[in-house]
This record gives C-alpha cells, sequence and structure tokens, in this order.
C-alpha cells in the first residue's frame, strides 16, 4: 500500500495524495487553468519549486500575480540576463546573481567592462530568451561535478562558490534550455512566465566579495515586474525621484554641502541653517508644557557605554576619543555619544525622584554621531553626525500604555501638520539577541499590543498598522512610525522603544507610595529621529516648494524699474516686521531674468513692483511653479502672507484663544 501526503488548503479543506506528487500535480488536481496559471507552490510558508515532491503541511499554489511570485520573477530575470549576457559575450564569467529589493543584479567577470550601452542588446537578447520559454529544471550534482563542470567552462567564480557551499548541502543546478547555473532556487516553471515587464537599470563595479583586495567585476542591475503598468509606475517615480533628489536641490536653493574633509557631516548654509533651526523651534513648541529640554554630554568614559550594553552591542559605529599629544598621562577612553539615553539616565537619577513627579519626560535636541561606511553615506538620509530629537519618558509600569498612546498623538499631529498624511504604524518584536527576561518582554509586548490596537481603533481605520517579528532593539519592543510621501515613497521616521533594561542596569529607581525603592519603566522616544534626515524627506516630498513657513527665504521683492526701488523697500521691510524672511531685487536686470533666477532657488513669493504699484500701493504677487501673477493692495498682500507663513501650531493656539474668548 502506497504512502500517501496529507495537505491543508486555504479553505481549510485537507484532501490526500501519493507520495512522490508534485506542486504541478497539486494544482492540476484542483483545474487544468489553475495549473497553467502556476508559478511556485507554498508548504507552511516556504516557496518550493513546481516540480517538487509536496511535503505534508498547509500548501498553497502560487500564481504570477500573487505578491510572493514577483521575487521569482526577478530571480527568473536575472537567470536570463545572465545567460544572454554569454549568449552576447562568450568567455564572460557569470558570479552572483540576488534578488534586491525592487529588482535585482548580476555580477560578471569580463575583459572589458559593460557600459550603459550595452544594457538595451542585452535586454532584447533576454527577450529572445524569454520567447523560448524553456522550462527550469533541476538537477543535484555532486561537489566533484560541479567543481569539474564549472572548471572545465572557465568558471572559476563558480568553482569558489561550489567550495564555499557547506558540507552535506546539495548542490543544485537550473537549466533553463541548455543553459545552466548554480542556484539555490526556486525558480518559475518556465523563462516565459517571466513576461516583458522588465528593464535593465545600470552598470557598476563591485569588488567580488566586497573585498577590494579581489578583482573588480561589473555589475548590470535590473527590475521587472508582472505588470507593465508597475513597471511604468517605477520608472515614473524614479524618474520623480532624480527631479526632487534633496542633493540637487540642496546645491540649487544653496542650502547645504557635504565635502571629503568631513565625512557624513553637514556644512550648513545660511538659508539651510535656517530652515534646520524653523524645524528645531517647531518642535520645540510642540514639547511646550510636557517635557523637560535637558542637554547631556558629547563625550562620556567608555565604562558608561559598557554599563549601558552600547559598548558590546555597538561600538563598532561608536567613534573612539583619546587625548591628543604626549603632555598628559589620561589614558582613558572616551566615546562621542551616538545616543543620548544613558546621558538621561544619569540626568533622572541625579536627586531622589518620587513616584508623584513621575512620569518625568526629558528631551533633547542632541547632536550624536554613529560610523556608517563611507559606501553607504548619502546625502542629509545617511549621515555620520546628526541631530536626534530624542526624548526618554520615566514613568511607572501603570502609567507606561497611557504614555505610549500620548507619545502616539503627538507623532501623528506633528506628521498632519507637514502633510503626511498615509502613516503605518508596525510593532518590532522580540529579537533572538537581546537582554531582559522573558517576563519582562512578555509584559512590555502584551502592553504595547494593547496600545497598538488602540491607535489603529482612535484612527477609524486611517492609520495601518501591522507587526514586525523579530525587529525590537535588543532591550525592548519599540514602534515604528512609516509615513508616505507625495510619490508614493515610505519611510521610517517615529519610534517608540519600552525598555526595563537600561533603568536596571545603571540602577535607576523612584521611592513609590510604599516608601521603596522601584525601577521605572524607560520609554524612548523620537519623531523626526534625525532632524537632518527629516528636513531631506521634507525637501524631496516637496520637490523644493517649501511650505512658505518652513521655507528658509519666503519673499524676494523685485523691482521693475530703478523708479520703484524706493517702494521696493517699504514693502520689504513691511513684510519683515510681519514676521516674513525677505530680501530684495533691484538689480538692473529684466523682470522675467529675475524671476526664472529665483524661480530655481525655490523661492516660495515673489512680490513684483512697478510705478503703478508705488503709485497705487499694491503689488504683483507670483508664486513659485505658477505663470500668473496676483494684483493685490500692500496691505492684503502683507495679511495673507503673514498668516500663510505662521506655524500650525502657532495658529492652533490663536484659534483656541479665540474660541475660548467667544
Amino acid at each position: 500500500m502506497s504512502q500517501s501526503v496529507s495537505l491543508t488548503f486555504p479553505d481549510g479543506s485537507v484532501r490526500s495524495y501519493d507520495a512522490g506528487a508534485t506542486g504541478r500535480d497539486v494544482a492540476e488536481s484542483i483545474s487544468k487553468s489553475l495549473a497553467k496559471k502556476a508559478v511556485a507552490v507554498a508548504i507552511d510558508g516556504t516557496v518550493r519549486d513546481l516540480s517538487d515532491p509536496v511535503t505534508e503541511g498547509k500548501i498553497e499554489i502560487i500564481t504570477r500575480n500573487d505578491d510572493r511570485a514577483l521575487e521569482l520573477i526577478r530571480h527568473d530575470a536575472a537567470h536570463v540576463m545572465a545567460e544572454a549576457v554569454q549568449e552576447l559575450w562568450p568567455g564572460t564569467q557569470v558570479t552572483i546573481g540576488p534578488v534586491i529589493e525592487n529588482g535585482f543584479y548580476y555580477d560578471f567577470a569580463k575583459n572589458e567592462p559593460f557600459t550603459p550601452d550595452d544594457l538595451p542588446v542585452i535586454e532584447k537578447k533576454m527577450r529572445e530568451i524569454i520567447q523560448r520559454n524553456a522550462s527550469f529544471t533541476k538537477q543535484i550534482w555532486s561537489r566533484e561535478k560541479a567543481k569539474e563542470v564549472f572548471a572545465a567552462k572557465g568558471e572559476r567564480y563558480k568553482v569558489e562558490l561550489v567550495d564555499a557551499i557547506p558540507e552535506g548541502q546539495d548542490l543544485k543546478i537550473y537549466y533553463q534550455g541548455d543553459w545552466f547555473d548554480l542556484c539555490r532556487g526556486p525558480h518559475m516553471a518556465s523563462t516565459g512566465q517571466i513576461g516583458s515587464a522588465f528593464k535593465l537599470m545600470k552598470v557598476a563595479g563591485a569588488y567580488w566579495r566586497g573585498d577590494s583586495n579581489n578583482p573588480m567585476l561589473t555589475r548590470i542591475y535590473g527590475t521587472a515586474f508582472s505588470e507593465q503598468a508597475d513597471l511604468d509606475n517605477y520608472l515614473h517615480i524614479l524618474a520623480e525621484a532624480e527631479k526632487r533628489d534633496h542633493r540637487r536641490l540642496g546645491r540649487e536653493m544653496d542650502l547645504f554641502h557635504f565635502q571629503e574633509e568631513g565625512p557624513g557631516v553637514v556644512f550648513w548654509h545660511g538659508k539651510g541653517w535656517r530652515m534646520f533651526q524653523t524645524l528645531v523651534s517647531y518642535m520645540r513648541r510642540r514639547l511646550q508644557g510636557d517635557y523637560q529640554e535637558v542637554n547631556a554630554p558629547q563625550v562620556l568614559d567608555k565604562s558608561l557605554w559598557e554599563t549601558s550594553g552600547h559598548w558590546g552591542w555597538y561600538r563598532d559605529n561608536m567613534f573612539k576619543v583619546t587625548v591628543a599629544g604626549d603632555e598628559t598621562d589620561d589614558d582613558r577612553v572616551f566615546a562621542l555619544k551616538p545616543m543620548n539615553c544613558p546621558g538621561h539616565i544619569q540626568i533622572f537619577k541625579h536627586g531622589l525622584k518620587s513616584y508623584r513627579e513621575l512620569p518625568i519626560r526629558l528631551a533633547e535636541f542632541g547632536a550624536v554621531h554613529r560610523y556608517e561606511p563611507s559606501g553607504a553615506l548619502h546625502g542629509l538620509m545617511r549621515v555620520r553626525g546628526f541631530t536626534q530629537d530624542d526624548a526618554h519618558i520615566f514613568c511607572t509600569d501603570e502609567q507606561m500604555a497611557a504614555e505610549c498612546l500620548k507619545i502616539n498623538d503627538l507623532i501623528l499631529s506633528v506628521y498632519e501638520d507637514f502633510g503626511f498624511k498615509e502613516i503605518v504604524v508596525k510593532l518590532s518584536t522580540r529579537p533572538d539577541k537581546r537582554v531582559g527576561s522573558d517576563d519582562l518582554w512578555d509584559r512590555a509586548e502584551s502592553v504595547m499590543m494593547d496600545v497598538l490596537k488602540t491607535i489603529e481603533a482612535q484612527s477609524e481605520g486611517r492609520i495601518k498598522t501591522g507587526i514586525l517579528p523579530g525587529e525590537g532593539a535588543f532591550y525592548g519592543p519599540k514602534f515604528e512610525y512609516t509615513l508616505k510621501d507625495a510619490i508614493g515613497r515610505e519611510w521610517q521616521c517615529g519610534t517608540t522603544q519600552v525598555d526595563f533594561n537600561l533603568p536596571e542596569r545603571f540602577g535607576a529607581f523612584y521611592i513609590d507610595q510604599h516608601s521603596e525603592k522601584t525601577q521605572p519603566v524607560m520609554i524612548h522616544r523620537a519623531i523626526c529621529g534625525s532632524m537632518e534626515r527629516f528636513l531631506g524627506i521634507l525637501i524631496e516630498n516637496f520637490a523644493g516648494h517649501m511650505p512658505l513657513w518652513v521655507s528658509p527665504l519666503q519673499v524676494v521683492v523685485a523691482t521693475i524699474t530703478s523708479e520703484a526701488d524706493e517702494y521696493g523697500n517699504e514693502v520689504a521691510e513691511a513684510l519683515r516686521e510681519a514676521g516674513l524672511d525677505v530680501e530684495t531685487d533691484f538689480r538692473n536686470e529684466k523682470i522675467n531674468y529675475k524671476i526664472r533666477e529665483h524661480s530655481v532657488t525655490k523661492v516660495p513669493v515673489i512680490i513684483v513692483c512697478g510705478k503703478k504699484e508705488a503709485e497705487e500701493r499694491s503689488v504683483n504677487i507670483r508664486r513659485l511653479g505658477s505663470q500668473a501673477q496676483t494684483a493685490i493692495s500692500l496691505d492684503e498682500a502683507i495679511a495673507s502672507l503673514s498668516l500663510e507663513a505662521t506655524p500650525p501650531d502657532i495658529l492652533r493656539k490663536r484659534e483656541a484663544k479665540r474660541s475660548k474668548a467667544a
């Protein structure tokens, strides 16, 4: 009597199949049309080839429109690209070709590196291969056979990869027609299932295995989607992102620059620093009444970081500081702070605290430094020195949930003030490497799960929520806040992290109602995260067309003729008295030239004054991005622009006062 395999389907039904039945057999047993659409199967969540024998568990038939099929499409496209390259340039060696975020790449060893002009040629050959619709088939080879075959083909990098595979692991070889490669899989049924929605993006240099001591290879990047519309949308977003690149806009707007002598740190120009300080001032106002703003030292003895655990967990990302010169006998090792939490604990510990004082909320716009590899640096988005809008709340266990909700309300309100409406809040749970007892983690995760449900309920569906298993900090679970920008990109910014670990390590306590020493709960909180990065996000979100209240230069008063210069000065001074940042442009240039020049630097409002305006005490307002001019009286312009330039939090306070007075 033959053995059978029991499979559970998504609808809960259970069916039995003969041992050895493949995923394709299962799909065909349901319907011929499903078998035709199927590209793979998943058993207990693990994606496998359709040709693999099924094993007992929960089975799902994966079709091409399944989200999980996208990785297979990209993986298969990488293999087809490698075949195309070797057909076009025999003797080229293929190395590794993984799927990455938004696409794939393959590294090649070729005497003459590829150029961007080669990409359309490779794409054309890929389309030919896809049209052949060759089946993907899998063979298991011995280590000896694999090394012998690849060595005979001159594929020395593949031989090295075979040697790196641990003993006991199968060596899988995937064929697509006559071409084959060493690969873990899985793959779809045939090359034809890749479709036509793919594009090769760029070429770059890459050292073999990322080691500069190894040979330089050529890397070809590509992307692929299940539908052409998705590819078109992705390419549109890339084009928009290039236009909005904050590094280019930073140059055009004269905001900041970077240079080799200060890698990963920002050289702020006058306008950029004004914008940065506007952001800090806004955040500072949002904390008034609830937080004490403090400032902890930049440099602390390494013993403090050893106590916190950062020296062991985070040392490779920290900048060590020692005393230079031979004049001192001080051989202590210090570190530039990568975060503010140990310093804030020292402030909390200074003096006895009562339960009546809790929660105590300490905030700091603290400059921190973290080592990032030079290749990872990216304008304001990834730096080595930045300002964190950091805060730490010390509270009782009973206050924890309420504090998390209070933080949530503040974070969402801040994002809304900057125009971000689509927010996702995800709970990151305990990682494998962590500190603290399971009981403490259970308690923290339970509270935060309840808070997450409350956030979702209170938002009435506006805020999406989710779980990130194993993504918590080593000391506690956390909420991660992700916002979506104007072109659909997602940015993770705010965090709320519950921590039982650091108060214990540092012996922090308060005196409870029973006159006993009790350890507080410590909640780490950031809203913008890195102020520099958040400003970069704002620049790209608005494409440099900043809201008037954020813009570093709000108005330029430009005159048409020198006869209007005196009136232009009067207009500029009146606007400055109303609180706006204003510059004048009285140069002997045509007005259209002036408008074009200031539009390049993204000045939001250009006020044009001529002889007529001076006589009528009026102005012409030209908005960035618009060809139209609006003629209004000077008094109307001052009132309108003053209101628009007022930060939203101040407007809310004014409105609240008016409502209260009424």
